[in-house]
């Protein structure tokens, strides 16, 4: 053990035991914290093209849905402002002026 002093080579084994790897074991999956992790890896991160596909329709859809709830939000901050509000008005004038 290069580097390490003797007072902590007394207290340090030569190599790490075995069972450092079994901490990670398939065991360790049932609890219900880490059993959806181990479903949604299973399921669509295993895959790169099935996560590639999970991520753009996820970023479609949330496109979507943003799109929809700000074009709303404006809507309603703009009521009676915008061209699609006042048309009427002016088509309606242009019809009365070229009647006279």
């Amino acid at each position: 053990m290069a580097g390490v002093s003797l007072y902590l080579q007394r207290y340090l084994p030569a190599r790490l035991p075995l069972s450092h790897s079994t901490q990670w074991s398939h065991s360790s999956l049932d609890l219900p914290s880490n059993r959806g992790f181990f479903l949604y890896f299973r399921s669509i991160i295993r895959k790169n093209a099935v996560f590639l596909t999970t991520i753009f329709a996820g970023a479609f859809a949330f496109e979507l849905s943003f799109d929809t709830f700000s074009n709303k939000v404006w809507d309603s901050w703009n009521a009676g402002r915008q061209w699609k509000d006042i048309k009427p008005r002016y088509l309606v004038q242009a019809e009365e002026e070229d009647d006279d």
